[in-house]
């Protein structure tokens, strides 16, 4: 497959377009990546993704494909070479269902966190840490969602081990305890620990410049 054939339009600093690099990556599967500024989006994007407008979106065979989770199911369905989803119907619900728990419980909260202040934050804060709780209980004695290997549910909450903590900083607040949040923190080490997911990281520090610039937006003072 060579990398004319597969296309991704994405942000360095995009969490949503991260899941899709490691999903491609995994399965060895050659692309070209578009960095999209997304003060300035390209025509071809909006063309791309007219609804929503945003990165990530994948073009295969000329065919665009948006938002991250339906990426990769699509990347799945379409190169069968190290399966993400499990094979069992249950084991894919539950995944799906972990899925969606962390995108509208924890990702939603930690967001708000790392832009609000004072009591927002603090709220938002709690919350992120609640879903973190329920998260902690399923990763429980597994080294990763997936088993014993690196799977759809792994790249979902991915971001956790990378963006929280750059998150934490820009907003000066502590959601990722690894005292309170141990089987969490064991996963990230070895989430972090495998090669394809290291080695397709983005700079930190271009990302605490982004993320600062963000916070100061919606945040002035």
């Amino acid at each position: 497959m060579g990398s004319e054939d597969v296309k991704l339009f994405n942000f360095h600093a995009s969490p949503f377009g991260q899941r899709v690099i490691w999903a491609l990556k995994l399965k060895g599967v050659d692309y070209e990546c578009i960095e999209e500024d997304i003060f300035n989006k390209s025509n071809l994007l909006l063309e791309l993704n007219p609804v929503h407008k945003k990165v990530p979106v994948l073009v295969h065979c000329n065919k665009p494909i948006a938002e991250s989770l339906v990426i990769l199911e699509y990347i799945d369905e379409t190169w069968k070479q190290y399966p993400l989803m499990p094979q069992n119907p249950y084991q894919r619900a539950h995944a799906r269902f972990w899925a969606n728990f962390a995108e509208h419980k924890l990702l939603v909260a930690a967001r708000i966190a790392r832009l609000s202040s004072e009591e927002e934050q603090e709220k938002a804060v709690n919350e992120a840490r609640e879903a973190m709780e329920k998260i902690e209980e399923e990763i429980k004695g597994k080294k990763f969602f997936g088993g014993d290997k690196i799977g759809y549910l792994d790249i979902v909450i991915g971001w956790i081990s990378y963006w929280i903590p750059v998150w934490e900083e820009v907003g000066s607040m502590k959601i990722l305890d690894p005292l309170k949040f141990p089987a969490i923190n064991a996963w990230i080490t070895n989430f972090l620990s495998h090669p394809t997911i290291n080695d397709t990281l983005p700079q930190r520090d271009k990302m605490v410049v982004y993320y600062h610039s963000r916070r100061k937006e919606v945040s002035p003072s």
